[in-house]
């Protein structure tokens, strides 16, 4: 009994705030995700359906990726619980026997000891130390099974949550995608020749030439004025994700570009990080379906790689107004699947490329991000 006490006492209730942790996460994140939701239900009614249906998007991104990450976390949490558990089974048996052993004396065994009346006493002066360790051990133990069978529920009952989450968001994306095509407001800088622009496209082998290219298939239109205040360094970037690659860093078959690439969840919402006049958008060489968009002269933002694309060539877009759409977002079900964790799905990738002048420059003097 008192080695089961000593091992006991030397192992501290340290895990309590990891414990309270795991699972708060997700909670939130459920509370995000139902108030994003709340959103998608006024957004029709917004004077601005765009800018509405777009931060609805938003709300449910964030929503959605903190709850896979709250689920991960207390599944993993969860999973080392019960490892510990599993490995502490002696020990909780020897706490679990020395605690019925004093349940169950009486007074009068206590006092009967082989050294007399002083042995019974230092007895009794020891087992007197000894039981509040026992019962504060007991008292973690009971928290640690508690904590198991909350964590256990909370994921069970994350998956209707997720499910809505993700209809939601689809919901909110096609509403977005009627908004973006049924709006008239936005000013028109130029109208884009569409022979010209086919010209430009088949004679150029590379970004580099097309960009230069630009201004030629644009004839007699001036430098965009669009009111935007541009602070280098601080521009968000135009979708919410992970640098995956920086710029002159190699990919998997050994080219390397001048931009980045950034990870995104599936079905991604990407915009505009200035108000920008729209300069191309449409598939071009091997980089899929690209917006090229101009925040002022002399300057161009590149985004490739998307699945859906927003706007017309020639119009002038606000900061922060919806460009597109990546790929993925319809098949994004994998946090719904037994054991998932709350696991995120495959990523998509966004190629990100700013020119200035008629060279590319790195992307990260441009954006905020985490650049350690």
């Amino acid at each position: 009994m008192i080695r089961a006490a000593a091992i006991v006492l030397c192992l501290a209730v340290s895990g309590t705030a990891e414990a309270q942790d795991a699972g708060e996460r997700a909670r939130a994140a459920a509370v995000a995700l139902e108030r994003a939701a709340e959103d998608l239900a006024v957004a029709d009614r917004a004077s601005d359906r765009v800018a509405a249906l777009t931060d609805t998007i938003r709300a449910y991104e964030d929503g959605l990726v903190a709850m896979r990450d709250g689920l991960r976390d207390a599944a993993i949490r969860e999973a080392g619980l019960r490892r510990d558990l599993a490995a502490r089974e002696t020990e909780v048996a020897e706490l679990l026997s020395a605690l019925q052993s004093l349940g169950r004396s009486d007074v009068t065994q206590q006092l009967l000891h082989p050294d007399g009346p002083v042995g019974a006493a230092r007895a009794g002066m020891l087992v007197a130390s000894v039981t509040p360790g026992l019962a504060a051990r007991a008292l973690a133990l009971r928290a640690d099974l508690e904590e198991v069978e909350d964590l256990r529920i909370l994921q069970e009952n994350a998956a209707e949550t997720l499910r809505d989450g993700l209809q939601g968001v689809q919901e909110a994306r096609a509403a977005l995608s009627q908004a973006v095509a049924d709006r008239t407001d936005l000013p028109q800088r130029f109208t884009e020749d569409p022979v010209k622009t086919a010209i430009l496209i088949g004679a150029t082998e590379t970004l580099d030439g097309f960009a230069s290219g630009l201004a030629e298939i644009t004839e007699g239109e001036t430098a965009p004025e669009t009111g935007a205040t541009l602070a280098k360094g601080d521009l968000a970037l135009p979708a919410s994700g992970q640098i995956l690659r920086r710029a002159g860093e190699e990919d998997a078959a050994g080219v390397a570009r001048p931009g980045i690439v950034l990870a995104t969840a599936p079905g991604a919402l990407v915009t505009t990080p200035a108000a920008a006049t729209v300069r191309y958008r449409g598939p071009l060489l091997d980089y899929g379906l690209v917006i090229i968009l101009e925040p002022r002269a002399d300057l161009l933002f590149v985004f490739a790689g998307l699945d859906t694309v927003y706007g017309e060539t020639g119009q002038v877009l606000p900061a922060g107004a919806p460009v597109g759409l990546m790929a993925g977002g319809a098949e994004d079900t994998s946090v719904l699947q037994p054991n998932s964790g709350g696991g995120n799905a495959r990523p998509e990738t966004l190629y990100i490329e700013v020119r200035e002048g008629d060279r590319p420059v790195d992307p990260l003097d441009w954006f905020a991000t985490d650049k350690g």
